[in-house]
């Protein structure tokens, strides 16, 4: 199997292991978890837990991107083994923006995600040029 797909199943933990890590934080800044009302005591997450949280929406939003190239790139009939390089430094990256997200360390998260997205850009480019 090419390790574009599994870099497709590794980073759609993320969410998830961002989700279990932000219920740290809430039961730290509130002093319990709300699973009534979930949404709205995330909402409320500030300083570190509220950055978990909005990890947490990135690497939602990230993984529907990734999902798309993708599958354009099956779709054009493009050589997914080609792609192994692109596919580990996107992983990379994903792993890496949280981290960053979670450090408060801004202009460097915004660096990671950029070069994520030019991983991404770059994989639509080649099945564009098949």
């Amino acid at each position: 199997m090419p390790i574009i797909l599994y870099v497709l199943f590794a980073i759609s933990f993320l969410p998830f292991v961002m989700a279990w890590t932000a219920i740290y934080f809430r039961i730290n800044q509130f002093g319990t978890f709300d699973n009534h009302h979930p949404r709205q005591q995330q909402a409320a997450l500030t300083g570190t837990g509220g950055r978990v949280q909005a990890a947490q929406a990135n690497a939602w939003e990230a993984l529907l991107l990734f999902t798309m190239v993708c599958f354009i790139a099956y779709a054009s009939g493009l050589d997914l083994n080609r792609l192994d390089g692109v596919a580990l430094l996107y992983l990379a990256t994903r792993v890496l923006h949280p981290v960053l997200y979670i450090a408060n360390l801004a202009w460097l998260r915004s660096g990671v995600f950029v070069v994520g997205m030019g991983c991404c850009l770059y994989i639509v480019y080649l099945a564009a040029s098949q």
